[in-house]
């Protein structure tokens, strides 16, 4: 759900809308990436029966240097649930009309009925509704590439790496941006902790698995299965997002490319409704409010074990839904511009990226914590070169924000 979430379909709109194909190999990159890094946070939390927070605030000795960490962790939670719930206003908006703010509660208001199936139904039967807003969102923004189809020629030239001029480069930056947050990155470590680590485990003086235990008779499946099953698992999650996500660009790109003012969310819902019809449009909105509907309880989850990881304080899941709902209402109450505020809050999601990674990265190739589940050399590398490459390309986005460039 992180990689559908409202601040994605405004970044590949607006690419789309504004350069057509050019940036179809970023969100294919992106994908991969992605990918890599899901997978090793999933890693950490089967063989270690630990979270990331868990890890870190296990490792983090000193006492400020882990609030810390988790202050800035908590920023980017709150940043992430900020863009899903404008994004589930927007989208009743375009739908029924309903006024920004009580379009804002309303997001809220559903998301924690959500969180409410999973914390008395447990993660099974909230599975089945995050997959059932998954459908919604597939459908809603796929529909319209095969109403209008985009042109092959154009999709293979936006596979060739390149840019033109800055604007582009920030784009680039924005996908990559709202692909890789870090959020997603926690609360992956915990969800795979929660489905697969036993309810007891051989723990070293430190509280954490000592050197990567295989935990096969704790559980009752082998570590290996588990970890193969998980790549199966996150390649097939990732496919799915990676395609709607691309076809979110393609519907832009063939339909939206060079007309004016579709580079925000109204805008754009506004020109497929003249263009290609109203039921594609709808489609559209209801796939947009899917999307903040199912990741912005998502992000609640990550931003509850957050800190319970870090500061070792359990907040119940809907005290942790009702204070992150208040930035993004009292943005909305004071009429900021949804589509800057979406852009915005990925910024604050960028400054999260390297906290979050390079940790990520660092504890995976570690023989002390994962011991032979340790990274291969080959692996570690391409998560070094992935980590270089996001800090770097973030870094331009907020060189070229704030600098104006």
């Amino acid at each position: 759900m992180a990689y559908l979430d409202p601040g994605n379909v405004a970044s590949n709109m607006t690419a789309g809308a504004r350069y057509g194909y050019l940036l179809v190999w970023v969100v294919v990159l992106a994908n991969v990436m992605a990918w890599l890094i899901q997978y090793l946070s999933a890693k950490l939390g089967i063989v270690t029966g630990h979270s990331l927070p868990e890890t870190l605030g296990t490792r983090i000795r000193h006492p400020w240097a882990r609030r810390a960490y988790w202050l800035q962790a908590e920023l980017v939670a709150m940043a992430t649930d900020i863009a899903e719930v404008i994004g589930g206003a927007v989208a009743l908006y375009l739908l029924f009309g309903v006024p920004l703010l009580w379009g804002g509660f309303i997001t809220g208001t559903v998301s924690i009925f959500l969180l409410l199936i999973q914390s008395r139904g447990g993660a099974r039967p909230f599975e089945f509704v995050v997959i059932g807003l998954v459908a919604v969102i597939g459908i809603g923004f796929t529909y319209g590439v095969f109403v209008a189809p985009p042109d092959p020629g154009g999709i293979a030239g936006g596979l060739t790496p390149r840019f033109e001029g800055t604007d582009s480069v920030l784009l680039a930056a924005s996908i990559l941006g709202a692909t890789i947050m870090p959020h997603a990155i926690y609360a992956h470590s915990a969800l795979a902790r929660d489905r697969f680590a036993p309810s007891t485990s051989r723990k070293d003086a430190t509280g954490i698995v000592a050197r990567g235990v295989a935990l096969d008779d704790l559980r009752g499946i082998s570590t290996p299965r588990l970890l193969r099953a998980t790549r199966w698992d996150v390649t097939i999650a990732m496919l799915i997002a990676g395609t709607v996500n691309l076809c979110i660009l393609l519907l832009a790109a063939a339909n939206l490319a060079g007309v004016p003012g579709t580079d925000t969310l109204e805008g754009a819902y506004s020109a497929l409704y003249d263009g290609i019809g109203p039921v594609v449009a709808t489609l559209f909105a209801i796939g947009l409010l899917a999307s903040g509907l199912a990741s912005t309880s998502v992000g609640a989850y990550a931003g509850a074990e957050i800190m319970r990881g870090l500061l070792r304080i359990r907040v119940p899941l809907l005290v942790r839904r009702l204070v992150t709902l208040l930035p993004a209402l009292a943005l909305l109450a004071f009429g900021v511009d949804p589509t800057l505020a979406l852009v915005l809050s990925q910024v604050v999601l960028s400054f999260g990226i390297p906290f979050a990674l390079v940790p990520l990265v660092a504890l995976t190739s570690r023989d002390d914590v994962l011991g032979r589940f340790r990274n291969h050399i080959a692996t570690t590398v391409a998560g070094i070169a992935a980590s270089v490459f996001l800090i770097a390309l973030n870094g331009v986005l907020l060189w070229l924000v704030f600098t104006g460039a």
